[in-house]
């Protein structure tokens, strides 16, 4: 199983990004605290106050509406914020996710949404954000959706799910990726820091509760 510096290969091969492009862009991401480690049920980071699945329409990457409350409610979700240029967290975070998809008992792969919404609006276009998430989501169709909308949308969207509004036209932003379970809940977060494998492990724990 590919981990650490190999997830981070794996990405950048999907990509065609590098380290480089940040640096020449000024592009960069707001820090957030490693999860794992912690003395609880989750490999990832618990969270003391479980966050409610947020509420918020936005575009889907076929065009449609996508209500996200409503279309993932009641089952395993992954919510993470950020942007289709990102040279090096958001691939990675994704990469991570779709291996840790791969890992998992089959059922517990077919019931889980990831749900990627773009910081960055003005460039991720539904279309655009298809072609960027399908890279990850092979073997697993319609797994990875991805959803975009006006910038007042966009922030409305991180507003509810209680993340920090992203700055410098969206390159600048949080990198917590949420879990929520069947009881529509977050309990557990993870960050730039953590592996395919704690992700595994919390979506069994989440789906199997």
């Amino acid at each position: 199983m590919l981990t650490g510096l190999a997830t981070a290969a794996m990405a950048a091969v999907l990509l065609g990004c590098s380290s480089t492009d940040a640096a020449d862009h000024g592009e960069g991401h707001v820090a957030t605290v490693s999860g794992g480690g912690d003395a609880g049920p989750y490999a990832g980071r618990e969270i003391s106050d479980p966050k409610p699945r947020p509420e918020f329409t936005l575009t889907a990457q076929d065009g449609t509406s996508f209500d996200f409350a409503a279309q993932t409610a009641g089952r395993p979700t992954l919510l993470f914020f950020g942007y289709a240029n990102c040279p090096d967290v958001c691939p990675t975070t994704m990469a991570d996710v779709a291996l840790a998809l791969q890992s998992v008992p089959i059922e517990v792969a077919q019931r889980t949404q990831v749900v990627f919404v773009t910081t960055d609006p003005a460039r991720d276009t539904a279309e655009f954000l298809g072609e960027y998430l399908a890279r990850f989501d092979q073997g697993l169709p319609n797994r990875f959706i991805g959803l975009t909308g006006t910038q007042a949308e966009v922030e409305n969207a991180q507003t509810v799910a209680d993340v920090p509004l992203a700055e410098g036209d969206g390159t600048m932003h949080a990198t917590s990726l949420y879990l929520y379970g069947a009881d529509d809940l977050a309990r557990v977060m993870f960050s730039a820091g953590d592996t395919q494998d704690e992700i595994a492990q919390d979506l069994e724990t989440v789906a199997a509760a």
